[in-house]
């Protein structure tokens, strides 16, 4: 029979920050470790799986098909071991946060579906075993590293923005979408407009932010938060696409104008798959009868 050898944390560490930087000084820097070391430690974990993870050479270091395979994996396995030692902790009340014993960590993208969280925590808490929900606000499509890396035990999460692969989740809420202008645009006065109408203003550029790893292409600014958001659009510097719901958070110096030709968005509630927490049930159940 086969004998599997078992990958320790540490080295998956060291691997991922090699491949990620594509350089052993980066990589050594970055783990406040020498390079010498990393090298022999890659250079071993090479022998014991039998396969060869980078192809070094004068120009650098490239990661191989095999390498791929583990920092895909690698990502994986490490997000599962920061979650359970995360989730363990503040179940037992041990993470610091000065809270009741098991409570939960909801993450939302913020001001999305305003009045849904809204709802949502006042049923839960009215039930006879409610524990303590901490609303944690993320940045657009940041809810699912929360949930695999166990900052979140539970998230809202928007459908076609969100990937709800790997986690279970449950549709709470349909809606379309709206254009936030600048109050003082010549579109704002319209009543409804269209994509299309939208995405080629020549002196309003889409904002801009980074989904899945990846900042999204354009002219526009790079937004890092609503705030940032909000005031951009006050200016007259970007417009923006949002769920309906949006129009919770508008300013004065803001219009919201209903895209007739745009997606609808579906708010689902989502956790991990494995989830066994009796309070996160609970949570879901609520979730279902609003």
């Amino acid at each position: 029979m086969e004998t599997l050898e078992t990958l320790e944390t540490r080295e998956l560490r060291y691997f991922l920050a090699v491949a990620e930087e594509l350089h052993f000084g980066r990589a050594a820097e970055r783990l406040g470790m020498a390079q010498p070391p990393l090298s022999r430690a890659i250079q071993q974990l090479e022998r014991r799986l039998g396969v060869r993870l980078l192809d070094r050479n004068r120009r650098g270091v490239a990661l191989t098909e095999a390498g791929e395979m583990l920092l895909h994996e690698g990502r994986a396995a490490l997000d599962a071991v920061t979650a359970a030692a995360r989730r363990t902790r503040r179940s037992a009340g041990a993470d610091g946060s000065g809270g009741r014993r098991n409570r939960l960590v909801l993450a939302v993208k913020a001001a999305a579906s305003h009045e849904l969280l809204h709802k949502l925590l006042d049923a839960y808490a009215a039930e006879p075993d409610a524990v303590e929900v901490e609303v944690l606000p993320s940045g657009t499509c940041e809810q699912g590293d929360m949930l695999r890396d166990g900052r979140a035990d539970v998230a809202l999460m928007h459908a076609p923005f969100n990937s709800l692969a790997g986690f279970d989740s449950e549709e709470l809420l349909t809606e379309g979408q709206i254009a936030i202008l600048p109050a003082r645009h010549p579109l704002a006065a319209r009543r409804t407009l269209t994509l299309a109408d939208v995405t080629d203003i020549p002196d309003l550029p889409l904002a801009r932010w980074t989904r899945d790893g990846t900042t999204l292409p354009g002219p526009g600014p790079e937004i890092h938060d609503q705030t940032q958001l909000a005031q951009l659009i006050a200016l007259g510097r970007t417009v923006a696409i949002f769920p309906d719901s949006a129009r919770a958070w508008l300013w004065a110096e803001h219009t919201a104008v209903p895209l007739t030709d745009a997606p609808e968005v579906v708010t689902h509630i989502a956790w991990p798959a494995h989830s066994r927490s009796q309070a996160l049930a609970a949570l879901i159940r609520t979730a279902t009868r609003l």
